[in-house]
């Protein structure tokens, strides 16, 4: 499905954050049971990170980029529009809380990405 609407193209890159989350919690729930000091389901603790960590991913527009904040740092920066470098919705790591780092793209929300919950993907 190709995504043409900025608002719901950032939605659905959210999302994608949120479901890496659970998968990386899901996997560790896992990981303790097969220590054998885990039942491999999540637990009221694992429950009430997702759900603080969903609840503290959030979006600041700005002029050129629009900022993915996850609590109190930031997760990468989307490209507005086109500027000559970028294409409108590519998808920039954090070189710092203000600041996108401008030597590549990590992907486009309109034309696919894979990404971490922890932020875009390395080079």
């Amino acid at each position: 499905m190709k995504l043409t609407d900025f608002d719901t193209a950032i939605e659905v890159l959210l999302e994608a954050i949120k479901t890496d989350y659970r998968d990386w919690t899901d996997r560790s729930a896992l990981a303790k049971m097969k220590r054998g000091n885990g039942t491999g389901d999540f637990d009221s603790v694992n429950r009430e990170m997702i759900e603080e960590f969903e609840e503290s991913l959030g979006v600041k527009a700005g002029s050129k980029y629009v900022k993915i904040i996850k609590g109190g740092s930031v997760w990468g920066f989307i490209v507005k529009a086109d500027n000559g470098k970028f294409r409108a919705g590519d998808i920039l790591k954090a070189a710092s809380w203000a600041s996108p780092a401008t030597n590549a793209a990590r992907g486009n929300i309109f034309d696919g990405y894979s990404v971490n919950w922890t932020g875009p993907h390395y080079l």
